[in-house]
């Protein structure tokens, strides 16, 4: 007898920020390959786009759609609270029609972006209180996490992670920073980001004569310990940038600009505007897919979103990182460009053309370590869902057993 289970997926999905929309694909993948009698649906940040895309039907995480905006007038704020008590019974209500939740990767166990704490931490925290509630298997999967000095917003991730059936971690250190912040990981995993289950383009061959250069961009302001000064390391990012593309520029370099969040088009406007030649050109990317090829055509990659890196690490492309947070240095060590970060805070346009030259000077044995370290993260990922079925799906992973037993 066939048996049918009901998997919902939750995150900030379908709102304009690739990676995290990468992420659900892979899940998907994962999910349509192992366990196709599987009814997936979504409950999200932006359904319309989930719905188009993948083609799942997909439900609003928030009742009240301001919810990511400031609110200054009595209405939004009554509307905000409202939206609170709300979102308590829609989330219960939504959780408790699935035998399973997923959170597909992405950082939800942090805050190294600005993040107030009744945003999407609160959300996250009525997901899992809902899945222990209801006996629904809430699994966050390859997350990323960091240390949260914010009292409300960590109590809420610590629980979330807490009440969570499955945990896995896309880095050492954001299972370190969940060790840290009061809870047991002694039976937690780490594995690579879900992004690097999707397919990959096959990378161009390089000419021997210097080619394109791809420039990610964000529209980075600090991190939530850095609202004080948001506009000025804002300023010093794209001052820094701007200089950048200029040196690239006057040695006849194409520089081709990226973006992961939908958010980052104001940095692409401003760096247009002031390095005006035809040697500059924007992509307009709309998945990790498209992200991907852009960088498989390049001979190198300097990024600052962190699915940006993971993108070009994964095309096997040589990538200098601009890092506003552990992860990205993290992600490359292990990927084995360790030598090859610069604080995006402090953007230093000479040094970072100093090691985007050494990043250049390398790129042969570079690309050859990362082919090397894909193939590792493949296997590793290859295992996640192996185990990921052991726990979530244990009845028809049996049966998935039974039919494959001679």
């Amino acid at each position: 007898m066939k048996t049918t289970t009901r998997v919902g997926v939750f995150g900030l999905l379908g709102s304009g920020n690739l990676g995290n929309d990468g992420s659900l694909e892979a899940v998907l993948g994962y999910l349509r390959a192992e366990h196709p009698e599987a009814v997936v649906d979504a409950l999200c940040g932006g359904p319309e786009a989930v719905t188009t895309r993948f083609g799942i039907p997909a439900t609003r995480m928030h009742w009240y759609r301001g919810e990511y905006r400031t609110a200054s007038r009595a209405g939004a704020i009554a509307g905000k609270g409202l939206g609170k008590l709300v979102d308590v019974f829609r989330t219960a209500a939504w959780v408790r029609r699935h035998d399973v939740v997923i959170v597909p990767g992405m950082g939800v166990l942090e805050a190294t972006l600005p993040l107030r704490p009744w945003g999407f931490p609160y959300a996250l925290f009525l997901l899992c209180a809902s899945g222990r509630l209801f006996g629904t298997r809430v699994a966050l999967v390859s997350v990323g996490a960091a240390e949260i000095g914010n009292r409300p917003t960590r109590a809420l991730v610590r629980w979330s992670a807490r009440l969570a059936a499955y945990r896995s971690y896309r880095d050492a250190q954001s299972r370190d920073a969940m060790r840290a912040m009061g809870v047991d990981t002694a039976r937690d995993e780490v594995y690579p980001d879900l992004a690097f289950a999707l397919p990959t383009p096959r990378a161009s061959a390089p000419t021997g004569s210097p080619g394109p250069v791809c420039l990610g961009v964000m529209d980075f302001h600090g991190g939530n310990d850095d609202r004080a000064r948001a506009k000025e390391i804002h300023r010093r990012y794209l001052d820094g940038t701007i200089r950048f593309v200029r040196a690239l520029v006057d040695e006849g370099r194409p520089v081709r600009l990226l973006t992961g969040d939908r958010c980052d088009a104001s940095v692409v406007a401003s760096v247009l505007d002031a390095v005006d030649t035809p040697l500059v050109t924007a992509a307009e990317p709309a998945s990790l897919a498209d992200l991907m090829n852009e960088m498989a055509a390049a001979d190198t990659v300097v990024a600052v979103r962190y699915h940006n890196l993971i993108c070009a690490l994964k095309t096997g492309t040589p990538v200098l990182a601009l890092c506003y947070a552990a992860k990205s240095e993290a992600l490359m060590d292990r990927m084995g460009l360790g030598a090859y970060c610069h604080p995006a805070r402090e953007v230093d346009a000479d040094r970072l053309l100093e090691q985007f030259r050494d990043l250049e000077k390398h790129a042969a044995e570079l690309r050859q370590t990362l082919t090397e370290r894909n193939r590792g993260a493949a296997q590793q990922l290859a295992q996640q869902f192996t185990a990921l079925s052991r726990t979530l799906f244990p009845a028809t992973d049996h049966a998935h057993a039974l039919r494959e037993t001679p």
